[in-house]
C-alpha cells in the first residue's frame, strides 16, 4: 500500500517538534546569507581589480545558478561549467568561478586544480581549511571563505564579489535575507495550515505527482530545485522541465476515476499529475504565452494547478523566496507523509 498523507500531523506539536531540525535549516536561511556576507567582506575587498576577463567559465554542481543570474548582465562571455575540469579553451586571460560550500565536490576540486595549472584567475567560495581551498593557491586565486554548506549563502558573496568586479549585478544581501525572513514567518511550523501557504500547498503535493515549471531562468532554476526536494523528502516522482517537455504530459493525463479504490496502487490514482508554476513576475511575452498554454492544457485534462508566487524584491530575493517556499512544502510533505529524514527540508 502507498504511504498515506496525515494532514493532522503538520499540526501535531510533537510531530512537528521531532522535524525540527529540517524546519530551522530553512526558517535560518536569512541568517545564514546575513552572516556569510559579512564574513567576505574582507575577502572582497581584497579581490584585484586591474582588467576584465576575457571569459568567465562557472565551475561545478551549481554553476547553472551563477549563470542564471549572470548571464543576461555579464559583459564578457559566461559559460556554466557542471562537469568536471573546464573546458579546452580556458586560460590565463580567463576568470573561473568555483561554488562549493560544503567543500567536499569533486568535480570542484578538479576544475579547481585545472585553473591553478592553466594560470587561469579564480575565485573559489569555499570553507577555509577545505581541499579544494587547498587546491586554491596560486599567485591568480582567491578564496571566498564559507561558514555553511548552504549553496544559496555562498552564490550571493560569490555575486557580490563578482559586481565589485563589475562583471555583475549589484547584490544586496539584506535585501535577500529580509526576503527569507518573510517566508520563514509565513510558512512557521507555528501557523496551521489554513494560514500557511507551505502546509497548503503540501496538501496539493501529497495528491499528485507534480511537474512543475518556472517560466524566467532563474524561476527555472528555482523549479529544478523544488522537484528535487520533493522527491527526497518524499521518495516520490517530481519532474521539473520547460513548456514543452511538460505540455506531453499534462495532454496524457487520463481524467481520475471517481469511483476507483484510492487504496489500490495499481490503479495510480495517487500519482496523476499535478501542475505547480513558479511565478517570480517576469512578464515577457513569451512566458506569459507558455503559462497560459500549459494552465490551459491543465484545465482542458482537469489536472489541477497551484502556483508559488515571488512578487517582491530584486531577482535574487525572489528567487530565493520560491527556492525555499517550495522546500517547506516539500519537508512539509514529507512530515505529513511520515518520512524519517534528518536533512528533510534542506534545499
Amino acid at each position: 500500500m502507498p504511504d498515506v498523507f496525515d494532514d493532522t500531523r503538520l499540526d501535531d506539536p510533537e510531530v512537528l517538534a521531532a522535524a525540527d531540525a529540517g524546519l530551522r535549516w530553512l526558517a535560518e536561511s536569512g541568517a545564514r546569507v546575513r552572516s556569510q556576507a559579512g564574513a567576505a567582506e574582507e575577502a572582497i575587498a581584497q579581490l584585484p581589480r586591474d582588467s576584465t576577463p576575457r571569459a568567465i567559465v562557472a565551475a561545478g554542481a551549481d554553476a547553472r545558478l551563477l549563470r542564471a543570474v549572470l548571464e543576461p548582465w555579464c559583459p564578457v562571455p559566461f559559460v556554466a561549467w557542471p562537469g568536471p575540469g573546464l573546458p579546452g579553451w580556458a586560460g590565463a586571460l580567463d576568470l573561473v568561478l568555483v561554488l562549493a560550500p560544503a567543500g567536499a565536490d569533486g568535480g570542484a576540486t578538479s576544475a579547481v586544480r585545472e585553473a591553478v595549472r592553466r594560470g587561469c584567475s579564480l575565485i573559489a567560495a569555499c570553507p577555509p581549511h577545505s581541499v579544494i581551498a587547498e587546491h586554491a593557491q596560486g599567485r591568480h586565486s582567491n578564496v571566498l571563505p564559507t561558514q555553511t554548506e548552504d549553496t544559496l549563502a555562498g552564490a550571493v558573496v560569490m555575486l557580490q564579489a563578482l559586481h565589485s568586479l563589475g562583471v555583475g549585478p549589484e547584490i544586496a544581501a539584506d535585501d535577500v535575507a529580509g526576503i527569507l525572513d518573510q517566508v520563514a514567518v509565513t510558512c512557521s511550523p507555528h501557523r496551521d495550515i489554513s494560514s500557511n501557504p507551505a502546509k497548503d500547498l503540501a496538501l496539493f503535493l501529497a495528491d499528485c505527482a507534480p511537474l512543475v515549471w518556472g517560466g524566467s531562468v532563474l524561476a527555472a532554476r528555482a523549479a529544478r530545485r523544488v522537484a528535487e526536494a520533493v522527491r527526497r523528502t518524499s521518495g516520490r516522482p517530481a519532474l521539473a522541465a520547460d513548456a514543452g517537455h511538460l505540455l506531453p504530459v499534462l495532454e496524457a493525463t487520463r481524467d481520475r476515476d471517481l469511483f476507483a479504490d484510492p487504496f489500490d496502487d495499481t490503479v495510480g490514482q495517487l500519482m496523476r499529475s499535478g501542475l505547480l508554476v513558479l511565478d517570480d513576475g517576469t512578464e515577457e511575452a513569451s512566458i506569459r504565452a507558455d503559462r497560459g498554454h500549459l494552465t490551459a492544457v491543465a484545465a482542458a485534462h482537469n489536472v489541477h494547478t497551484q502556483t508559488i508566487d515571488a512578487m517582491e524584491g530584486p531577482e535574487m530575493a525572489r528567487y530565493a523566496s520560491l527556492l525555499t517556499t517550495g522546500s517547506y512544502a516539500a519537508a512539509y510533505l514529507g512530515i505529513g507523509l511520515a518520512r524519517d529524514d534528518d536533512r528533510r527540508g534542506r534545499p
